[in-house]
């Protein structure tokens, strides 16, 4: 998982999310393809409740000596994040939920790699688990974050059964607020439908980031329509 879309209306957003969360997420600005180091709408809580706030997607962790990191930290997995020097203290103390209507993946067993769309075969937005940081050495301070992946039988073929891990919208809060066994917490979390179909490589350029994005497409036609996006990036995986 490398890019991911927020694009949310009331009539998306499922039941058992707060009314002031609904608002908060309806009042977002869409986005169409949200890579790495771009803000991205996340749930939290500092203290006084659930709010929305903007983020950058690619955890920082707070001891690091620069705003960045040489690691790939849009993901993090589920059963290695809570030994893991960068995600342990966000695991144990700073956890939030990434509100999605859908993400990116690459069929590698094609060539050219085809992407596909991944959404609710509800149709509605997914919360995906996720974990924060809060980088302050100096100005400006830069709150990041990760998305918790694993094993899911739902992702359809071709695609490589592995993902973000989804928490059920009543269940929001238990997670951010921190469930005793937070592995099995995940673990345990029933997670929903998915349906996936081809969309234009287009996606494999930065600064593409509309609406259109999200067309079906015939993949032939769209390998010949979009050579010049290039291919997958080195650093894509299947999750």
């Amino acid at each position: 998982m490398r890019r991911f879309v927020q694009s949310f209306s009331e009539e998306s957003l499922p039941r058992g999310v707060p009314a002031a969360l609904v608002a908060a997420l309806a009042a977002c600005p869409d986005r169409f393809n949200i890579a790495v180091r771009k803000p991205a709408a996340v749930i939290l809580d500092r203290g006084e409740g659930l709010v929305v706030e903007d983020f950058d997607w690619g955890l920082i962790p707070s001891w690091s000596k620069l705003p960045e990191t040489k690691y790939t930290t849009v993901t993090a997995r589920l059963d290695r994040a809570p030994r893991s020097r960068i995600f342990k203290r966000p695991w144990e103390q700073r956890r939030c939920v990434v509100p999605l209507n859908g993400y990116y993946k690459w069929d590698r067993s094609v060539s050219p790699p085809q992407p596909y769309f991944i959404q609710s075969q509800a149709g509605q937005v997914l919360f995906a688990a996720g974990l924060w940081d809060h980088w302050h050495r100096e100005e400006p301070h830069v709150f990041s974050f990760s998305v918790l992946t694993a094993g899911n039988a739902a992702i359809p073929a071709p695609l490589v059964p592995d993902g973000p891990v989804f928490v059920e919208s009543a269940k929001i809060a238990d997670w951010i607020e921190g469930p005793w066994f937070p592995q099995r917490f995940l673990a345990r979390m029933p997670q929903p439908a998915l349906e996936a179909y081809p969309v234009s490589r287009r996606i494999r350029s930065r600064d593409e980031d509309d609406y259109t994005l999200l067309d079906p497409v015939d993949p032939q036609e769209d390998a010949v329509a979009t050579v010049g996006f290039g291919d997958v990036a080195d650093d894509e995986d299947d999750a």
